[in-house]
């Protein structure tokens, strides 16, 4: 029996397996199963083609299924905020609509390749992991207003941070840098940089001409 319902939300329900029925409801455009004790998600979430919001944070995933960049009409969010994870399937790169993605407080020591293909991204959310470096095709988020690092283990940024032109806010609370590009300082529209928490950077000359500008530096 299909659900025509639009939304259906399980949230804090103690989950440990999203029940068969819940994959029946094909025409749900927004599916909530955050704060469970989820540690696997089912292939045939790939047949709810209509969802465009889903929440799976605060569960206990360590991979999500291949299936899931079927959903070629998830535009609003995907929320996996802290799960643990340490990688992406490749093919969620066809999530091309999707506008937010937050990844934040998993595991991933590596950037996850497949967030280069989400060209809609306007926000991107990967705090308090373990990354290193970022790609230095990074640049072609275009879209992206927001892209918030904070608590990771980066000691420099890629000098294609400057084609996010869009860019809007930049949280690099926390990371080890011992380098900012100069890159930054022609962001047009940055009107927010945090730099508190790092203990390691001298701040460059150019710094004060961003706030001169009318960007806000947290530090």
């Amino acid at each position: 029996m299909q659900n025509r319902e639009s939304k259906l939300s399980l949230w804090k329900r103690g989950l440990e397996v999203v029940p068969d029925y819940v994959w029946e409801q094909t025409e749900l455009e927004t599916l909530v199963l955050g704060e469970n004790t989820l540690s696997e998600l089912s292939e045939q979430i790939g047949q709810m083609k209509k969802l465009r919001m889903i929440d799976l944070g605060h569960n206990l995933l360590t991979r999500v299924p291949e299936e899931l960049s079927e959903l070629d009409g998830l535009s609003e969010f995907l929320y996996l905020h802290d799960n643990r994870l340490t990688s992406l399937p490749l093919s969620l790169a066809k999530l091309t609509k999707l506008r937010y993605l937050n990844v934040s407080q998993n595991e991933f020591e590596v950037f996850p390749e497949c967030i280069l293909g989400m060209s809609g991204l306007i926000e991107l959310r990967l705090a308090d992991n373990y990354l290193i470096s970022l790609p230095d095709s990074l640049g072609r988020l275009a879209q992206l207003r927001e892209l918030h690092l904070r608590n990771n283990r980066l000691s420099s940024l890629p000098g294609s941070i400057g084609d996010l032109q869009a860019l809007r806010q930049l949280d690099l609370r926390g990371n080890p840098l011992t380098h900012l590009p100069r890159a930054i300082a022609n962001l047009p529209r940055l009107d927010k940089l945090d730099l508190r928490w790092i203990e390691t950077l001298t701040l460059p000359g150019w710094i004060a001409d961003l706030e001169a500008r009318g960007c806000t530096v947290y530090r």
